[in-house]
């Protein structure tokens, strides 16, 4: 099968497209042809050793995808040949074929097609346990979300809104905003030409964010703490920004505010009812016309280099999607 074959540490403009024996079929597992897979920036620090799970070479780049069941293994009950699923592989998506444990494959609706299969289950899964489960978003709330255009902001923005929660949003363009408005930002903020700490306090009326969603970490994590609430969370999503903060204890203490961790993939070893109740909760949203994933772009395989900076460059809104 044709796949993206990574044999050592690599730049995302290195990668090369190769030919690899299609992966055999276990017990409790499931073959899936592929449609589409989902670029996320876990994918980009994998395929240069830079992400804290490390698959040993060779291997193909690519966690979550979109595509038709082939075959399934002994035990497999939930899904059969021929569904139309969703699923998360960790490692295998950019291939014609992978094969994945059945736990983190689901069925999608009719509604749904590949392109937006592929994209869906990691960013709008990681905004949903992050804002339900972990920070306890609550209606009413001011809820701060950063780099709000990209894959996962964009999903905070729409279920803070969908939540009940004021959302702000921070992004580096009018463009990228306007799409945050879309989505359901009440208050939009250019980092590039404000001070984003000074303009959450005005719009807050010097409160601050009861919620903030940070995949960027970096200057944007310390000043964050700096325009949180009382008893405010402060949501540690990533770090795109490629410094990992440090948080002063005196600024917790002094706001009882809290800074909450989220590794969402982890919850597929530790707690996987918490993926399982979220994703039949957003699946059932997207049926009922709730929710509206953004793809802005879609590549072939063999332009996975430039699909990879699309998002390196920030030139992305929403997801980046490779099509088979």
């Amino acid at each position: 099968m044709k796949a993206v074959i990574v044999n050592e540490w690599v730049k995302p403009d290195e990668l090369v497209i190769g030919e690899m024996a299609a992966p055999e079929l276990g017990a409790g597992q499931v073959r899936i042809r592929i449609r589409a897979a989902s670029i996320n920036f876990a994918d980009i620090l994998i395929v240069q050793g830079l992400y804290q799970e490390k698959p040993p070479f060779p291997f193909i780049p690519g966690g979550e995808v979109g595509g038709d069941v082939i075959e399934v293994g002994a035990g497999v009950r939930h899904i059969k040949a021929g569904d139309r699923v969703a699923a998360l592989c960790g490692t295998g998506g950019f291939a014609e074929e992978v094969v994945c444990d059945a736990m983190t494959v689901v069925p999608i609706p009719d509604s749904m097609d590949y392109v937006t299969a592929a994209g869906f289950v990691i960013a709008y899964g990681t905004s949903h346990v992050g804002l339900a489960h972990r920070a306890k978003l609550q209606a009413g709330e001011t809820l701060l979300v950063h780099g709000a255009a990209g894959g996962v902001g964009l999903t905070a923005v729409e279920l803070g809104k969908l939540m009940g929660a004021t959302v702000i949003a921070t992004a580096s363009s009018a463009e990228k905003l306007a799409l945050t408005r879309e989505y359901g930002a009440t208050h939009t903020i250019n980092y590039k030409e404000e001070d984003f700490r000074t303009r959450v306090k005005e719009i807050t009326g010097n409160k601050g964010a009861d919620v903030i969603y940070d995949p960027v970490g970096g200057d944007v994590f310390d000043q964050s703490l700096r325009c949180i609430a009382w008893e405010g969370r402060l949501l540690v999503v990533g770090f795109a920004s490629g410094r990992i903060p440090k948080a002063p204890a005196n600024l917790m203490l002094v706001k009882n505010c809290s800074i909450v961790g989220l590794y969402w993939g982890a919850y597929a070893r530790n707690n996987p009812q918490v993926l399982l109740g979220s994703l039949q909760q957003l699946m059932a949203w997207f049926d009922e016309g709730k929710l509206k994933p953004h793809v802005s772009q879609t590549y072939a395989l063999e332009e996975v280099g430039a699909a990879m900076d699309s998002l390196l460059t920030r030139k992305s809104m929403g997801k980046v999607v490779l099509t088979m």
